[in-house]
């Protein structure tokens, strides 16, 4: 009885079809980690953290598929091509499949593994896929599962440890009559594959123990790489016989062409039956290997590597062609900022307590004209001559773009201009000093920062008390000290910053809620946790921002709220109370984004404001808060995971960029930046086809301008005033009907009635 229960753990097949997202997404994932390749159809497949991309040897066309098509965004594991069905099968760290068929939009989501309560949440990653007979034998951390590809769906699952035990298999191989299974700790075990009753452990017998890393077949022997990377022969006879032993760790072992390829960390082999080695390559020009996976077929190496992308070698030589799909350096973006044209991007972390031990030593990425250009670490470090560790914060300079600045949580402020680094400023060429804790050197803990009107940089600096700094255009650095406020050199980190329109700053703390500095008067103020204090639903405030009315939108780790006046707040003898915003939900009112960590609050055009958090994804609220207007996470977008970091917006193009925890995504919003004159303004879809069911948008509007559409007689169908550069139509007349086909003319007014503008949409039902 138990074994039928085995039996039909998957009988009944969980499928899914993901949406593809390319109408209004972009990702922008990097691609340099390759996980694993596969061949087939004249194309090579690879499989990066959590995205794919192929590469076709005719035309040497690069192709990626990503959240944006369909695919989940976790993190990949193995892939498979199956040529005799045309279909690419992806695994993943989880225990979710993915199945992509060429010329088909939607992508198949197999998530059996991932749901399956009785296989532990740590035991479903997928290790390898081995196609035999229409069946797809899956190895995972459990044991085996078929998965029928004619059919696309579920066999039998296989527990084939001691006694029926789940165990880690990393590769099965088929070699008739028998099916091997190599494991990375319970041995070599083997079955006839024409057996009924593979379910049944006792039908498996173990040919030899220990662990294995990787087994494939050549010819008519079994070899496979135990845990000391020795290579050993299984012969037809029952022999074990070592044929190999490399001081590198083996990675993974693949067929293609009757040839078997070992890829080890710093190389890759290829031998042909009876294990005659026919090319090798250990050193390629210009980089440093440092392997995940490959293939050898067709007189190339194809090697899959840590941080470069799939370098093609060929046979016999040392030179590398570099297969790297446009996109960042890296696929945990932390801190994002935009001005028209460009993105810039820093990789370095703090932990939830801002804590940045370990040290991360990462580059940076610029997006510009659809360009990524990267920086290693190593071309920053040797541009400024220092370590510019842990960049955690991206700043550019609104009155010059080419300007940009980024905070170093450990070793000053990193100025970068024209796309080159040019000097990272701390204690040796500067006023900043480092600080020192429990006779400890901690560094100089810069993050939050922002320009005001008159060009001035201000940024914080933790653990000091001169930890409100200005950066004058000049170059000099003016300090003001705020040990009268909070004990300093006590708290554990000042946060974000944001200043008003009269220049006034506010940044936030880990444990002394928020901080305002009104340089004026020279006054400062607080207001922390509770009733009477501030009313702040927690002392830590990851994210402050002014929208156009100049109120301050304050995001804590446990939830949202607003301070309407900000001159308020340095009134002598007043502790400013901040305000919730109270929504009507289901007929029950309660606390918008109560509980929320907030990482991030980026205000449009139009005066929306786009609300990162943590574990909630993404919202995009109204002026007042009190609509939301769109909600994105995980399962109904192309974010990668509910965790996002920051958010930066493209003030002329309406562009929002999502930095998260597993990589960046786009959005093609539609709210601008006012412009100066009426002279760009046009809509667009323009004309609108029939079976559209957007809004058409108008764009190139000033501030509060009148925005009259009518029909070609002088009906009136539409009226709006603009908030930021752009306004929607959503093609009706006043929301009661649809309009009919024909021209309609957009009458533009700007708000002091000097300046006109008409357009034409065409609408085509």
């Amino acid at each position: 009885m138990k074994q039928w229960v085995i039996a039909l753990l998957f009988i009944f097949p969980f499928l899914a079809s993901a949406q593809n997202f390319e109408d209004r997404w972009t990702g922008y994932f990097s691609y340099v980690s390759v996980k694993d390749i596969s061949q087939g159809d004249n194309k090579i497949y690879v499989g990066a953290e959590n995205a794919v991309f192929t590469y076709d040897f005719s035309t040497q066309e690069i192709k990626t598929l990503s959240t944006v098509n369909g695919l989940s965004g976790n993190a990949i594991t193995t892939l498979h091509y199956s040529e005799a069905f045309d279909l690419l099968v992806i695994g993943y760290a989880n225990g979710l499949i993915e199945i992509v068929k060429e010329g088909e939009e939607n992508v198949l989501k197999v998530v059996d593994i991932l749901e399956k309560q009785t296989i532990p949440p740590d035991r479903k990653r997928i290790n390898n896929f081995t196609e035999f007979n229409e069946n797809l034998y899956i190895a995972t951390q459990y044991g085996i599962s078929v998965y029928n590809l004619s059919r696309l769906e579920f066999g039998d699952t296989y527990f084939i440890g001691d006694g029926g035990a789940q165990i880690d298999i990393v590769q099965t191989i088929v070699q008739e009559p028998y099916i091997f299974a190599a494991s990375s700790t319970s041995g070599m075990r083997r079955a006839f594959v024409a057996d009924d009753n593979l379910i049944d452990y006792q039908n498996w017998t173990t040919i030899m123990g220990g662990g294995f890393r990787a087994a494939e077949k050549l010819g008519n022997e079994l070899y496979a790489s135990n845990r000391s990377n020795t290579i050993l022969r299984f012969t037809p006879d029952g022999n074990t016989i070592a044929v190999e032993n490399f001081n590198s760790e083996v990675q993974k072992f693949r067929l293609a062409d009757n040839l078997l390829t070992i890829i080890t960390k710093t190389s890759s082999q290829a031998y042909s039956e009876g294990f005659v080695q026919e090319a090798s390559v250990s050193t390629v020009l210009g980089f440093d290997l440092d392997l995940l996976s490959g293939y050898g077929f067709g007189n190339n190496f194809y090697l899959g590597t840590n941080e470069d992308g799939m370098l093609i070698v060929p046979f016999g030589s040392m030179q590398a062609t570099q297969v790297l799909p446009n996109g960042p350096i890296r696929n945990s973006p932390y801190s994002i900022d935009a001005s028209p044209g460009q993105l810039w991007v820093s990789f370095g972390e703090v932990d939830r307590d801002y804590n940045p031990y370990p040290l991360s030593r990462f580059g940076i990425s610029q997006l510009k004209d659809t360009i990524w250009t990267n920086i290693s670490y190593e071309e920053l470090s040797l541009a400024v001559n220092a370590e510019p560790t842990d960049l955690v914060n991206v700043t550019i300079n609104p009155d010059a773009p080419n300007e940009v600045y980024m905070s170093a949580n450990q070793k000053g402020l990193l100025k970068i201009v024209d796309g080159v680094p040019t000097i990272l400023y701390d204690e040796t060429n500067s006023p900043l000093e480092r600080i020192n804790i429990g006779g400890a050197d901690a560094g100089i803990r810069i993050y939050g920062s922002q320009f005001d009107s008159q060009g001035n940089l201000w940024f914080v600096q933790s653990k000091t008390d001169e930890g409100l700094i200005k950066l004058t255009p000049g170059g000099q650095f003016q300090k003001t000290d705020i040990s009268g406020i909070i004990n300093a050199p006590g708290e554990v980190a000042l946060t974000e910053l944001a200043l008003s329109r009269e220049n006034y700053a506010f940044f936030g703390t880990y444990g002394s809620g928020l901080i305002g500095y009104n340089p004026t008067t020279n006054r400062l103020n607080r207001i922390d946790k509770g009733a009477g204090l501030g009313n702040l639903p927690s002392t830590t405030v990851r994210a402050v921002a002014f929208d156009s009315q100049n109120r301050l939108w304050i995001g804590t780790v446990k939830g949202l709220r607003i301070i309407y006046s900000p001159g308020s707040f340095f009134e002598e003898g007043t502790t400013p109370e901040s305000q919730s915003i109270i929504i009507v939900e289901d007929g029950v009112p309660q606390e918008l984004l109560y509980e929320q960590t907030i990482a991030d609050i980026e205000v449009d055009g139009s005066n929306n404001k786009w609300i990162a958090t943590t574990s909630s994804g993404v919202f995009y609220l109204s002026p007042n808060g009190q609509e939301t207007l769109l909600r994105f996470t995980k399962d109904n977008s192309p974010l990668p995971t509910n965790n996002v970091q920051d958010i930066a917006i493209d003030p002329f193009t309406g562009v929002v960029y999502f930095a998260t925890t597993q990589g960046l995504v786009a959005y093609r919003g539609t709210s601008t930046a006012p412009s100066d004159n009426l002279e760009n303004v046009h809509a667009f879809p323009n004309p609108v086809r029939p079976g559209f069911s957007g809004n058409v948008t108008i764009d190139g509007l000033t501030a509060q301008a009148n925005v009259k559409i009518t029909d070609i007689t002088g009906s009136l169908v539409f009226e709006e005033t603009s908030e930021g550069g752009s306004v929607l139509w959503d093609t009706t007349a006043f929301g009661k009907y649809k309009v009919r086909s024909g021209v309609y003319l957009v009458l533009v007014t700007t708000e002091d009635n000097v300046e006109t503008k008409v357009a034409k949409i065409m609408i085509i039902r």
